[in-house]
């Protein structure tokens, strides 16, 4: 007996019988077509629905025409299903489309980081750009995770003197306007939400929802893009000079508490005694590296157990290790931002490492860029809860 090979024969088989299915004509198949030319099977058809066309069935005269008439029905059915499918494949495509953003964002960064350029460590000596945070001109949120690094790049690649972007409607609110023929940059934002349907059912069974994650795309345009804002939504601040001892950077490395080391001739965490140490001031060729190198090594300090808690045990040469470092190096680089200080690389020798930990898998560069913008996020607490002390003492 010739199976059916879409949901419209399964039903006329269902209706026919067995004996009188055998005993139709055969038809010369095309490829991906059942017998009689119509679609692939599409397995949406419950028994209820069988059971409904046999009644139908039932119910009519077996003649031809009859016969004819059902299986019109069956069809146009099919079709409905199938358009329904088509549908639905056409919306669930949109995972197909995050996998593009994940894969094109990390050829960017591996091209770079292959052309011996580190996307967080940009030449900002050659832009018109002050150093820092890319954030929203209108609400003054910065921007975090690989958003920064996007930015980042847009900034040094064309050119804009300031790091303030806003969408296309926030120009068009605050009285300004994108000009005409600019073009602006895709940046996304990745969380997690918990359908309806599935608080319910974890409400029943006392289950924890499962939650689903979703990447959102938006558009941005810098302020350099834009005309008739407001002077508020353009003015930038100036860099720190470059040989200042920092007080910002001070008061960070004295909040945080850690158990901060200066001395020795290297620089490191160790996760074991929970402590770092830093080399003194003076031994750096650029007295400004002293801050540069503690906010890498406050970004391994975050990683311990009893702060965020990352994975610190690989050993030198592994991928773990090296993911270790990456977040630690685009940490101190958030942070160096975030304070006015131009970031630069301290591990340039772990290019190769890194290289091969993005080749295989295209999210790693996410993962690192969210984990680094948490540790930089959880040490710039410290310094705004200082502040905050500050202001009630006075």
């Amino acid at each position: 007996m010739r199976a059916p090979r879409s949901c419209a024969a399964a039903l006329y088989m269902a209706c026919l019988g067995k004996s009188e299915w055998a005993a139709l004509p055969s038809r010369p198949a095309a490829a991906g077509r059942n017998p009689f030319g119509v679609f692939r099977f599409a397995p949406v058809l419950t028994d209820a629905a069988a059971r409904l066309m046999r009644a139908c069935q039932s119910l009519l005269p077996p003649t031809p025409l009859s016969r004819g008439r059902l299986w019109w029905f069956l069809v146009r059915f099919e079709r409905c299903v199938m358009g329904k499918k088509r549908k639905w494949k056409a919306s669930s495509g949109r995972s197909k489309g995050r996998g593009s953003l994940y894969a094109k964002v990390t050829d960017q960064i591996i091209a770079e980081l292959e052309a011996g350029r580190f996307p967080w460590v940009q030449l900002w000596d050659a832009s018109a750009a002050c150093a820092g945070l890319p954030r929203n001109a209108v609400s003054g949120r910065s921007y975090s995770g690989i958003n920064i690094l996007i930015l980042w790049g847009a900034v040094i690649s064309h050119g804009y003197a300031g790091q303030g972007w806003l969408t296309f409607r926030q120009a068009k609110e605050a009285g300004g306007c994108v000009r005409k023929g600019e073009h602006g940059v895709t940046v996304c934002y990745a969380d997690r939400f918990t359908p309806e349907a599935e608080k319910a059912r974890a409400a029943q069974s006392g289950e924890t929802p499962q939650t689903v994650p979703f990447l959102k795309r938006f558009t941005l345009f810098n302020v350099a893009q834009c005309d008739g804002l407001p002077d508020k939504l353009t003015v930038e601040q100036p860099p720190l000079p470059e040989h200042e001892v920092v007080p910002v950077a001070e008061q960070l490395i004295a909040a945080t508490e850690a158990d901060f080391r200066i001395g020795g001739a290297r620089a490191f965490y160790a996760p074991l005694q929970d402590y770092v140490q830093v080399p003194p001031q003076p031994a750096f060729t650029d007295q400004i590296n002293f801050y540069r190198t503690a906010c890498h090594e406050l970004g391994h300090w975050t990683g311990h157990p009893s702060r965020l808690d990352r994975d610190q045990t690989g050993r030198f040469g592994t991928a773990s290790y090296a993911r270790e470092e990456l977040v630690a190096e685009l940490a101190a680089a958030y942070l160096c931002a975030a304070l006015g200080i131009a970031p630069t690389v301290r591990h340039a020798d772990y290019l190769g490492s890194w290289l091969d930990v993005l080749r295989e898998d295209n999210r790693a560069i996410f993962r690192a860029a969210s984990a680094a913008s948490k540790a930089a996020d959880y040490l710039l607490a410290f310094q705004q809860g200082a502040e905050f002390g500050q202001d009630i003492a006075a």
